[in-house]
C-alpha cells in the first residue's frame, strides 16, 4: 500500500475547503469538497509538470519532450498560445492574428517553427495607406497633426539601449542598477532628446499603461535591441498568416500529456524533492506526480491559491503591479477600406492619447474587418472593455467615416500585462530576490514576468533555463 500524502491538511480555495486524506489500496484517495469525499480519478507521474499552456509553457513543454523528459502540460483555457489568438472570419476565409503577431528573424524561432512543421515567412507590412490622426476623447480629427520623423531619435536611443545588452536575456542586472534604468521613462525622454519618438514608442510598445511614470527598463525591454533590429530589417510571421498553428500543432504532439480546461487545486513541493500537483480536469480530479515544477504563469498571488508558497515567494510576487492590454477584431466600423485611426491628444504631452482609451484601428487582411488594441493603466472588466471599445468607435466622426454600429467579432483580453515593481525595488535588488527562487524547492519560472512580453526572446529564456531544469 503507498503511503498516505498528506492527513488532516485543508486549504481555502475558491471559497472550498479541500483536504487530502489517505491513499487508497487500489491507488485512489479520498478528497474532502465542503465535508463531501470525492475520488481522485487518476495520479500520474511525469519527469516535470509545466503550469501554463501559454508561450513559455508550450515552448518548454515541447523542448522537455524533445530533451527526453515526460511532462505534463496544465492550462486553465481551452487551447494553448496564451495571448497567440488567430480569428478565422467566417465570411472571408482568411485568418487573421491578433495578440501575438510578429516575431524575430532569430535562430530559437525558426527552429521552432521547423520542429512543429509550420510555415514561416517575412511578415505582411503594417497595413493602411492613409492615416487619420483622431483624439478618440472627443472623435474628432486632429486639426494640422502630422507624426513626427522619429529617425534621429531612434538612433539616439538605440546609442543607450546598446549599453545595457543584457537585458535582451533577462533580468540579469548589475549592482548598483545603472542610474537611467530606473528613470521615469519621462524624464529620460527629456535626458536624451527624444520627444520625436515618444509616440512612437508608445504605439509601438503597447500594454505598458503610463509610459512617462514607467521605469526605463521596462520601456527597454520592450524595446531594445532586438526588437530594433526586426523593425529595421523585418519581422517574421506563420505563411498562413495563422501563428495558432504552432500551438495546435504542439497540442497534437504533446497528446494527452496535455490538460486543457484544467484548474490547478494545490501544489506541494516537498524540500527535499519532488512536486505533487493537484488538477481539476473536466473527467475529475489528477494527481501529477513529478521531479520539478515549472510555472509558466503571471506569478499573482491570485494565480496561485492553493500553491505552498514560501514566505520569500509570498513577499516577492505581492509586489507586482500591472497594466492592462485588450485585442481585437471589429465589424460595421464605418471607416472606408485603406484608412488606419490612431489615437492622439489634441492638448496632451507630445500628444499621447490618454488611457483607457484605444491605441490604434488597422486594416486587416479581410474586407469589413479593423483590428482594434485598446490600453488601461489598471484592470477593466471584459464587459468595460468592450463597451469602451465600441462607444470610442462609435464616436468617431472624421471626413469619409459614416454613422455605424460597431461590434466586435473577436475580443481578447491579455491581462494581467506588464507586470512591474517600483525603481526602488529594482534598486533593491528585486530581481536578484526573484532570480534566486529559480531552482528552490524543484520550481523554475519562465513566462514575461521573468522577462518581456515578446514570444521569441522568451523562448531564447526558455531555452537557457532549461538545463538547469533537466540537471539530476
Amino acid at each position: 500500500m503507498m503511503r498516505a500524502i498528506m492527513k488532516s491538511t485543508s486549504l481555502a480555495i475558491s471559497f472550498l475547503v479541500f483536504s487530502i486524506a489517505t491513499l487508497q489500496a487500489e491507488g485512489s484517495f479520498s478528497v474532502v469538497v465542503n465535508g463531501a469525499p470525492c475520488t481522485v480519478n487518476s495520479i500520474i507521474e511525469r519527469d516535470i509538470t509545466v503550469i501554463g499552456g501559454g508561450s513559455s509553457g508550450t515552448y518548454s513543454a515541447i523542448r522537455l519532450s524533445d530533451l527526453g523528459k515526460t511532462v505534463a502540460l496544465i492550462e486553465q483555457n481551452n487551447r494553448l498560445g496564451g495571448h497567440t489568438e488567430t480569428y478565422h472570419d467566417p465570411q472571408s476565409g482568411k485568418t487573421i492574428d491578433i495578440g501575438v503577431i510578429y516575431f524575430h528573424n532569430k535562430t530559437v524561432v525558426k527552429k521552432y517553427f521547423e520542429r512543429l512543421n509550420v510555415s514561416l515567412g517575412p511578415a505582411d507590412a503594417f497595413v493602411g495607406t492613409i492615416k487619420k490622426y483622431v483624439d478618440f476623447r472627443t472623435g474628432a480629427e486632429v486639426a494640422n497633426y502630422s507624426a513626427p520623423d522619429p529617425s534621429a531619435a531612434i538612433s539616439r536611443y538605440l546609442a543607450q539601449v546598446l549599453q545595457y545588452p543584457f537585458l535582451e536575456k533577462g533580468f540579469e542586472l548589475p549592482y548598483p542598477v545603472p542610474a537611467d534604468l530606473l528613470l521615469p521613462f519621462g524624464k529620460f525622454i527629456e535626458k536624451y532628446e527624444l520627444q520625436d519618438m515618444a509616440g512612437f514608442i508608445f504605439r509601438f510598445a503597447q500594454g505598458l499603461g503610463n509610459l512617462m511614470a514607467q521605469p526605463t527598463i521596462y520601456v527597454f525591454k520592450n524595446i531594445g535591441i532586438s526588437t530594433l533590429q526586426s523593425y529595421a530589417t523585418g519581422f517574421l510571421a506563420s505563411t498562413l498568416r495563422d501563428n495558432s498553428l504552432l500551438y495546435e500543432h504542439a497540442t497534437e504532439e504533446l497528446g494527452p500529456n496535455v490538460f486543457m480546461n484544467t484548474k490547478v487545486v494545490f501544489v506541494e513541493r516537498a524540500i527535499a524533492g519532488g512536486v505533487k500537483v493537484l488538477i481539476k480536469t473536466p473527467a475529475g480530479l489528477v494527481l501529477i506526480k513529478s521531479q520539478k515544477l515549472v510555472v509558466a504563469i503571471p506569478p499573482r498571488l491570485n494565480n496561485l491559491a492553493g500553491w505552498d508558497l514560501s514566505k520569500s515567494e509570498k513577499s516577492l510576487f505581492a509586489q507586482f503591479g500591472n497594466s492592462a492590454y485588450y485585442t481585437g477584431l471589429l465589424r460595421n466600423t464605418g471607416i472606408p477600406d485603406g484608412i488606419s485611426v490612431t489615437n492622439v491628444g489634441d492638448d496632451t504631452l507630445y500628444n499621447l492619447p490618454v488611457l483607457p482609451g484605444v491605441y490604434n484601428l488597422g486594416q486587416s487582411n479581410a474586407p469589413g474587418l479593423m483590428s482594434v488594441q485598446f490600453g488601461s493603466q489598471t484592470e477593466l472588466s471584459d464587459t468595460e472593455a468592450r463597451q469602451a471599445v465600441i462607444s470610442s468607435v462609435k464616436s468617431l466622426e472624421f471626413a469619409g467615416k459614416v454613422p455605424s454600429e460597431p461590434e466586435l467579432a473577436v475580443f481578447a483580453s491579455h491581462i494581467p500585462f506588464e507586470l512591474t515593481v517600483p525603481a526602488s525595488a529594482i534598486a533593491s535588488g528585486f530581481y536578484k530576490d526573484l532570480y534566486a527562487l529559480q531552482g528552490r524547492r524543484s520550481t523554475y519560472y519562465v513566462g514575461a514576468a521573468f522577462h518581456t512580453h515578446d514570444s521569441s526572446l522568451l523562448w531564447e529564456f526558455s531555452e537557457s533555463l532549461l538545463p538547469k531544469v533537466i540537471r539530476v
